[in-house]
């Protein structure tokens, strides 16, 4: 689905990203971890060509999005829905005139097509009650389902989530933790998520990647990656209190 083939990044004089290659296959959830630097983001930015690769290549499919212009990349870019680490919602416009959004500026829907759309969307997150309401009115955790209906509007094949628990409470994290693994089910959507948040990572993920130096340290399964003998990964489990003893899963049980 989404592919890197030896992608190297640059920035003031930094190799951002060194020679990476990984592959997300359709329908999963792919989380990629990692210190503040690593290049979480910039690996995120590349999948919709916000960034070229100086070397290497990124593909969607069959298609070449960081060699695409033009009309091509617009094509390939309606092909992902992105839900920014704030939620990037407009506060002059009500949570129903946030969603409709793209579907007024990319689409020909009739405005009964795009009423009908937005509620869906809304609906399934659980959002409907607050279309008229405004974002300022809103808790941090309800602005980011409404990013998401937003993010989602256009039934997009790709969902990028930047830093999707980024300053919310626990239960409020975990409940956008269960929308997206819900989208993944219900829809057959392909999530990339980058976060900080080694809980969220584990309850979501179906393969976590952590990049460190540039360079990928860890590709694996969550059972896979909490068991890694990589220094690295071991260091960023335990600072989040995550340990191969097992506690972490064992703690969680006790609180089902």
């Amino acid at each position: 689905m989404i592919i890197f083939d030896k992608v190297t990044k640059r920035l003031g004089g930094k190799t951002v990203l060194n020679e990476v290659s990984f592959e997300v296959p359709r329908g999963e959830t792919f989380v990629i971890v990692g210190l503040s630097g690593a290049g979480k983001s910039v690996t995120l930015k590349h999948m919709v060509q916000l960034m070229r690769p100086d070397s290497g290549a990124v593909r969607i499919g069959e298609d070449v999005i960081s060699a695409a212009r033009g009309a091509e990349l617009e094509r390939m870019r309606r092909r992902f829905g992105v839900l920014f680490q704030g939620a990037a919602l407009l506060q002059w416009l009500s949570v129903f005139e946030n969603v409709a959004l793209p579907l007024r500026e990319l689409t020909k829907m009739t405005p009964e097509e795009i009423e009908k759309t937005v509620r869906e969307k809304l609906r399934l997150l659980n959002m409907e009650d607050s279309m008229e309401t405004f974002p300022s009115d809103l808790s941090g955790g309800m602005q980011k389902r409404v990013g998401l209906a937003r993010a989602i509007v256009m039934n997009p094949e790709i969902i990028l989530y930047d830093e999707p628990t980024s300053g919310l409470d626990p239960v409020t994290s975990r409940l956008i933790d269960k929308l997206i693994e819900n989208l993944r089910k219900e829809l057959g959507i392909t999530s990339v998520v980058v976060t900080h948040d080694l809980h969220s990572a584990l309850a979501i993920g179906t393969r976590i990647m952590m990049i460190d130096g540039g360079k990928i340290v860890e590709n694996a399964t969550p059972e896979e990656f909490i068991e890694s003998t990589n220094e690295t990964v071991q260091r960023f489990l335990e600072a989040q209190y995550i340990t191969r003893r097992g506690a972490w899963e064992k703690g969680m049980e006790q609180h089902v």
